[in-house]
């Protein structure tokens, strides 16, 4: 609701804006008419000050002695516009009925209101000197209805009303201040429309903000920009430019010596680097702010929706999974969950579960990751924020069919991939969709099946997410393998082009995977020596990495040989 709004902050609505039925109003405007005039210029003071009337602040704008104010109050009173609400700390009055102030408020001619909400701008500046921050909403609504334009701006911005502060920005002259000014705004509106998953409206405000900022040469504030662009072509999967953005904002940072820029511009550079599968340097990025981030700066949020210190954790247990270092990944996650819960900050409390659980996803304990996931989804859900909630829906949706939950599980990621098209969120598109390929194989819904885990391989390799090819690679390997009568050439060939790619990318669990199928499938076809070879490789690589579970199934597999 805006600053401004009656229902919001008790203060008057323009005039425009009421909506009173014209009986009523009539009624009650007489009623102000036949008023002695003092009486009502006190009434119509009031009713510009806002619902609630304190004394002080009253008695200031009115500029009378405190006798004859008082004087008037109580025949106000008496005729049933203002009753005291309050004694102490300070004497307040309110209208009794909200209808009687905004006729009063109309009342006035445009001018006078102006001036009036000038002057009240004024004195609550004065009366409450020490604590402004206080009666900030109410100063930036007197701003903006006084046409206070550089206050407005202030204010405003204070109470996170950057469109408002936006508006009252236009009314100034332009020049290198506003400017600034004009970007830091769209950078702060940016930042509070990031969780709520905004991703059209944030990209455009993006570039209006680094037009502004080429027109004065800041490059500061152009690393800045550059460093957000990155997080939004990352969520776009526009992974070159996404790369390309984060280079120049560590550059930038580097530069300058700007650190808070430097740790935002290696957290998104190393989500670029991990939707290409480079888990290589999308580590270096991570570890290298984990390890500048300590003691105080771990809860520094640095303009960030949340911790720097938790968000670099919760991507490099993606790297860590992809790569099978479950150990190292445990350690790290439980780190970031308890810093999120340490500092009680609701979008990193979020991510870090959601981080932790995808590791347990992985590493096959799926008891775990459901139990970490489904935590993490309810606190999504409670707190509204959305740009969590496709990746998070997409692992505990997966994590309920590898359970056998198919009921569960297929629906969810229905809705998340439904939902992260319409939002745009490209970034949570081609594993949702092969996690669903494999529910629909375990549904025995071949075609459908095929049919995304294709559209997955497609979308993945046109974007260059090469973690995500090698994904779905194997998930066409797993129907042709299961078909029936199975499609031996197809099996062969999607295995082995996942195993290639996934042993190029570092990725363990994914290449032990790929030898698991290959054994099963070459087991149903008779080729026992063929079969043990790969699951004997299946078995070795599970059990250097923990992947208990999955061990379990190799080591089955290989007794059934």
């Amino acid at each position: 609701m805006l600053v401004g709004d009656r229902g919001a902050y008790g203060v008057a609505r323009p005039a425009g804006e009421i909506q009173v039925p014209a009986t009523v109003q009539a009624v009650l405007a007489a009623r102000i008419d036949r008023l002695p005039p003092e009486d009502e210029a006190l009434l119509q003071t009031a009713a510009v000050i806002g619902k609630d009337v304190p004394f002080d602040l009253l008695q200031a704008v009115a500029d009378r002695p405190e006798e004859p104010l008082r004087a008037g109050l109580i025949r106000l009173r008496g005729s049933e516009f203002l009753y005291e609400t309050r004694l102490v700390p300070e004497l307040e009055y309110a209208f009794k009925h909200v209808l009687s102030q905004e006729v009063a408020y109309a009342g006035l001619l445009q001018d006078r209101r102006r001036a009036l909400h000038t002057q009240i701008l004024a004195a609550i500046e004065q009366l409450y000197a020490t604590r402004l921050t206080e009666q900030v909403d109410r100063l930036a609504h007197h701003a903006l209805r006084g046409e206070v334009w550089d206050k407005a701006v202030t204010y405003f911005r204070q109470v996170a009303c950057f469109e408002q502060a936006l508006g009252a920005l236009t009314h100034l002259s332009e020049n290198r201040e506003t400017m600034e000014l004009g970007v830091d705004l769209r950078l702060d509106l940016r930042n509070s429309l990031t969780p709520l998953g905004e991703l059209p409206r944030i990209f455009d405000h993006l570039c209006e903000a680094e037009m502004l900022a080429e027109r004065i040469g800041d490059q500061c504030r152009l690393g800045w920009i550059s460093a957000f662009m990155t997080f939004h072509f990352w969520l776009s999967s526009d992974p070159d430019r996404a790369v390309e953005a984060g280079h120049r904002a560590l550059a930038v940072a580097q530069a300058h010596a700007d650190f808070p820029l430097q740790v935002v511009a290696n957290l998104r550079l190393g989500q670029a680097y991990l939707s290409i599968g480079d888990h290589r340097r999308a580590r270096e990025c991570f570890q290298s702010n984990i390890e500048s981030l300590e003691g105080d700066l771990i809860r520094e949020r640095f303009g960030e929706a949340g911790l720097p210190s938790v968000l670099s954790r919760v991507w490099l247990l993606q790297a860590l999974a992809e790569q099978g270092e479950f150990a190292e990944g445990i350690a790290r996650g439980e780190e970031g969950v308890r810093i999120a819960e340490m500092v009680d900050q609701p979008y990193s409390i979020v991510g870090a579960y959601r981080g932790l659980g995808y590791l347990y996803l992985r590493k096959g304990d799926l008891e775990e990751a459901v139990s970490v996931l489904e935590r993490s989804h309810r606190l999504c859900q409670a707190w509204n924020i959305p740009t969590w909630f496709y990746g998070i829906a997409s692992h505990l949706g997966y994590a309920y069919v590898l359970s056998g939950r198919l009921a569960d599980g297929l629906p969810l990621l229905e809705r998340t991939i439904e939902q992260s098209i319409a939002m745009g969120h490209w970034a949570a598109y081609a594993l949702p969709v092969v996690h669903l390929s494999e529910g629909y194989r375990l549904a025995n819904r071949i075609e459908d099946a095929i049919r995304l885990a294709s559209q997955a391989f497609d979308f993945a390799r046109d974007h260059k997410r090469r973690a995500h090819q090698a994904w779905a690679l194997r998930a066409l390997g797993e129907i042709a393998s299961h078909r029936d009568p199975p499609d031996a050439e197809k099996a062969e060939a999607s295995y082995r082009q996942a195993m290639a790619l996934a042993d190029e990318l570092g990725m363990r669990p994914l290449v032990a995977h790929c030898h698991l199928g290959l054994g099963e499938f070459y087991g149903r076809a008779g080729k026992r020596q063929d079969a043990r070879e790969h699951c004997t490789t299946a078995a070795a690589m599970y059990r250097a990495m923990d992947m208990r579970s999955w061990l379990e199934q190799a080591e089955k597999e290989l007794s059934c040989l």
